[in-house]
C-alpha cells in the first residue's frame, strides 16, 4: 500500500507534568488541528518541544504513531485514548513499523518528508499516564512510532495523507531497527546493516557506532586471550 490516512494532526506547547515528586516540562499534550499548517525543517506550525536535546530538531521534526496500536495500550492502561494520546504529531492509519523503512520518502501536502528513526520512548509517557513501565513496554512490543525529517517545506493538512514516493533501497524496517536497538543488542551484523542506511538519524547512528565499537573490542580481546 502506497498511501496512509492521517486521522489527526496534533500540535502543542510544553506544559508542566508531575513525575516522581518533581515538576517536569513536556510537549506531550497535543491538540488536534484541522486547518492547514506550515511544516518547516524543524517542526509543524504551533508545535514546540520542551527537551530539545532528545526531541525535535531536523531529524525529528514530526513524530508519527499508528492508530492500530491504540487497542493494545487501551487494554494495558484500562482506558479509552483520544487521538494524539502519545504526543505524536500525526496519528495515522494503514501502516505500522513492519511496513515502513528508515529512509522511505513521502509526499505530505506541499512538503516532502523522510523516515529518520523509530521513536525512542521516554519517561514523559510514564508521567502522563502514571504508568512507569510504558517506555519498556513500548520497546518490547515494537509499537514505538517513528520520526520524520523534512526534505521540502510546505503547507500540510490532515486530508493530504501520506503518499510513499521512494522506498529506501536498503529495506531496513522500523521493526528490525527496534529489534536490534532494544532486544538483540549484540547482533553486530544487524547493527552494520542499519548503519549502511544513509538516512539514519545522527543520534541513532552515534548509539549504534558506539555499541558496535564495544562489541568489536570485546571480540578482539577474547581472541587475544586465546593465544
Amino acid at each position: 500500500m502506497n498511501n496512509s490516512n492521517i486521522l489527526s494532526i496534533n500540535v502543542g506547547t510544553p506544559q508542566q507534568l508531575q513525575y516522581n515528586n518533581k515538576q517536569v516540562m513536556s510537549g506531550i499534550y497535543k491538540m488536534q488541528v484541522d486547518e492547514p499548517l506550515f511544516l518547516s525543517f524543524l517542526n509543524l506550525e504551533g508545535d514546540e518541544q520542551a527537551d530539545l536535546k532528545h526531541h525535535g530538531g531536523k531529524d525529528k521534526a514530526i513524530c508519527v504513531y499508528a492508530h492500530e496500536h491504540y487497542p493494545y495500550w487501551e487494554n494495558l492502561l484500562g482506558r479509552t485514548l483520544g487521538l494524539g494520546a502519545f504526543g505524536e504529531n500525526l496519528t495515522i492509519q494503514g501502516w505500522i513499523e513492519k511496513d515502513l523503512c528508515i529512509g522511505d520518502v513521502f509526499k505530505f501536502g506541499e512538503a516532502t518528508v523522510q523516515i529518520s528513526q523509530p521513536r525512542q520512548p521516554c519517561y514523559k509517557l510514564s508521567a502522563r499516564y502514571n504508568a512507569p513501565d510504558i517506555p519498556v513496554k513500548m520497546q518490547e512490543s515494537g509499537n514505538t512510532g517513528f520520526y520524520l525529517r523534512v526534505l521540502q517545506e510546505g503547507y500540510v493538512k490532515r486530508q493530504d495523507g501520506l503518499t510513499l514516493l521512494t522506498p529506501h533501497p536498503k529495506g531496513i524496517t522500523l521493526a528490525f531497527a527496534n529489534q536490534i536497538m532494544h532486544l538483540d543488542k549484540e547482533n553486530s551484523e544487524g547493527i552494520k546493516r542499519i548503519l549502511e542506511v544513509d538516512a539514519l538519524s545522527s543520534s541513532w547512528r552515534a548509539t549504534f557506532e558506539k555499541r558496535l565499537n564495544g562489541l568489536e573490542t570485546d571480540t578482539s580481546e577474547r581472541l587475544r586471550g586465546q593465544f
